[in-house]
């Protein structure tokens, strides 16, 4: 759905809070403090009043629409152009799109990537598992306190002092990735974070030749694809992570520019739930649906 079907399907508030209330409670509104059903619709037709606790309460209760003054329209707005955007959009871009400040489209971000959380069934199938590694390049000429010989260099790979991030991708379907420590890369972090996200008994995994994986051998179906070699030998490779990586961080350097390492695992929540949903062709509704829940 695009910013035109929006304006087209819902013209008005009252078309939004029609919707909300259909996707939330179907025939009947539920009051959301007494989980009560006996409730009274009041004058302005946008609240209802529970004759059980003596409350009034409107379908945005308890989703993240709760206590933001803007009109709906706009936050259906925000949704379709956030799930539209494949490499993600700022908020200067979306302040500037629905005529708000940027911190409060900044918010409205952040609220959607809550509803963005995916947590889904474990992966199956043939998993590639990679890491990669999130940072700006040191400024010229800076030094760290730590850095005796003052140059800060710009190291590559494993041996930066960027934030490393771990992500798993099914061939063809669904991608998980998260923030890690950058201390803990080790064989037993990463087979906790393998036993949290695939399913043994229906997949096989397919990494690169970094020590922290061989013993994987010995857990689960396990192939290893040698870089230095060759970046695919038959269905062994890692090029499908390596494109979720690529969207990621184009993403960052194009459209955010900087994202700080407390909220990176939000910007991966946005990201991996456009992925995942690349197929659905009523995402749009599903996104709602989580909006309310």
């Amino acid at each position: 759905m695009n910013i035109i079907e929006i304006y087209k399907k819902f013209p008005t508030e009252k078309d939004c809070i029609k919707h909300l209330e259909t996707v939330k409670w179907g025939k009947k509104p539920v009051c959301p403090y007494c989980k009560s059903s006996n409730s009274t619709p009041m004058p302005d037709e946008q609240r209802h009043h529970c004759n059980n606790c003596n409350t009034s309460f409107s379908v945005t209760v308890g989703t993240i629409f709760h206590h933001t003054h803007l009109p709906l329209q706009k936050w259906f707005l925000a949704l379709t152009l956030i799930l539209n955007a494949k490499k993600g959009i700022s908020s200067r871009q979306l302040g500037r799109d629905l005529q708000v400040t940027k911190d409060t489209a900044w918010s409205m971000q952040m609220r959607v990537r809550d509803a963005m959380i995916e947590q889904g069934e474990l992966l199956n199938g043939i998993v590639e598992m990679d890491e990669t590694y999130i940072g700006g390049k040191p400024r010229k000429g800076n030094k760290r306190d730590d850095d005796p010989e003052g140059g800060n260099k710009s190291k590559r790979g494993r041996g930066t002092d960027k934030t490393p991030v771990v992500g798993m991708v099914e061939r063809g379907g669904r991608v998980r990735a998260k923030k890690q420590d950058k201390h803990r890369l080790k064989f037993k972090d990463l087979r906790r974070i393998v036993r949290e996200n695939i399913d043994f008994e229906r997949s096989k995994l397919i990494t690169d030749e970094y020590r922290g994986y061989s013993p994987m051998k010995h857990i689960i179906d396990h192939e290893t694809i040698n870089h230095q070699v060759s970046y695919a030998i038959g269905h062994i490779h890692t090029n499908t992570i390596e494109g979720f990586w690529a969207i990621f961080k184009r993403g960052i350097v194009g459209q955010y520019h900087k994202v700080s390492i407390r909220y990176l695992n939000k910007y991966l929540d946005e990201f991996y739930f456009r992925y995942n949903h690349r197929q659905n062709p009523d995402v749009f509704n599903l996104m709602i649906s989580r909006a309310v829940a």
